[in-house]
């Protein structure tokens, strides 16, 4: 190999290395038998997420204890970045969250929501919720 294309190749190899030692780390609670779970972590892997999961026997109790409000469940929870995410939230809100650093719990997409990241139907109109430390909500992004 010509020095130009081994030096090419080396430092896109150390730039790879880089990211997915910088990749956002995502933890997961959810059902051992939800696949729909299994789709939006499938997304956040493939947006460049690190995603450990973990199965756990009670969902809601995972959420209470996380700090997300029950009204706004849906079927998994997870924390990246010091912030909980509930429910199917698209990859781009996440990384805008992480990128503004609002005073917040975190975001959440209750229910299970056709055609949001890992739930299969038609297409659906739905909100992301930026949830505030005091339970309050206002929407984040529209989909």
């Amino acid at each position: 190999m010509k020095p130009l294309r081994v030096a090419l190749v080396l430092g896109l190899l150390s730039a790879a290395a880089a990211f997915a030692q910088g990749a956002p780390n995502v933890e997961v609670f959810k059902s051992a038998s939800c696949g729909c779970c299994s789709g939006w972590v499938e997304h956040m892997r493939q947006n460049g997420f690190q995603v450990t999961t973990r199965d756990v026997p009670d969902v809601p109790a995972q959420r209470k204890r996380l700090g997300m409000p029950d009204r706004l469940g849906s079927c998994h929870s997870a924390k990246v970045g010091g912030y909980v995410i509930e429910g199917h939230v698209p990859v781009e809100d996440i990384r805008r969250l992480l990128k503004e650093k609002p005073n917040a719990i975190g975001l959440a997409v209750p229910g299970m929501v056709p055609s949001s990241p890992g739930m299969a139907g038609p297409k659906t109109a739905y909100d992301t919720l930026l949830v505030g430390r005091d339970g309050t909500t206002r929407v984040f992004a529209s989909h």
